[in-house]
């Protein structure tokens, strides 16, 4: 459904973003932000998942600032890749390519992230710094940005296996933020709504996929008439 398109920083970085339109009148627009494995085919198919939900969805590939076409797998060879990269970017490109995304598709109305892992603290972190109808984070390490405050309604999403995200964390969350959707996932690991990973479990994912486009058709297409805070961002 969509297809990479060439877009520009503010600071005139060109780099390529999955672009996948709605079949009709768009109900909005969708940032997914991926995981630390490029814009490969599986972030690929979630945009173009959403896009086929009625939103104009973007993936930017947030690596081309490294090395432009990164496409990884799931092996540890490739997280280890993928979390090299991650150390090369600057935060403030980052953001300036984030928002670059977002501009692209802002005129189809009122925009929410997706995020996944890497690409879910990133989403907590783009609700804090623009103005977003929502924001979703799956399984985001976020804890070490409490102190900043998003602008926005946010969901998160955890499972209650996660190895690299302890349920301690979890409550950290659940405690700043405590009307907020905090769901957790009994049996599920990190990555449990990625088909392509070992970790993934469809009936978690299913439910959370379930979720995540109820609070965005609230929050982007629904009837709130605006967005309010994240405190008060409980379906």
């Amino acid at each position: 459904m969509g297809q990479f398109t060439t877009i520009m920083a503010r600071d005139g970085h060109e780099f390529q973003a999955w672009l996948a339109a709605a079949p009709a009148r768009p109900r909005g627009a969708l940032l997914v932000l991926p995981e630390i494995f490029g814009v490969n085919s599986q972030i690929r198919a979630v945009t173009d998942g959403f896009a086929a939900e009625g939103y104009t969805a973007i993936a930017p590939s947030l690596f081309d600032r490294v090395r432009r076409g990164i496409e990884l797998g799931y092996t540890p060879a490739d997280m280890q890749e993928g979390l090299g990269y991650v150390k090369q970017l600057d935060p403030d490109s980052t953001r300036r390519d984030i928002a670059a995304a977002v501009a692209v598709v802002k005129h189809s109305g009122r925009a929410a992230a997706v995020g996944y892992c890497w690409g879910g603290a990133l989403a907590y972190l783009t609700a804090c710094e623009l103005p977003l109808a929502c924001a979703v984070v799956y399984y985001g390490r976020v804890t070490s940005h409490l102190d900043r405050k998003p602008r926005c309604p946010v969901m998160y999403h955890y499972g209650t296996e996660d190895r690299s995200i302890p349920l301690a964390d979890v409550e950290q969350v659940r405690a700043a933020y405590p009307q907020a959707p905090v769901y957790t996932y009994a049996g599920a690991g990190h990555g449990f709504s990625n088909e392509q990973r070992d970790s993934y479990q469809p009936q978690a994912a299913a439910l959370a996929r379930t979720r995540t486009l109820e609070f965005i058709a609230r929050y982007v297409a629904g009837a709130t008439g605006g967005t309010r805070p994240a405190e008060e961002g409980a379906p």
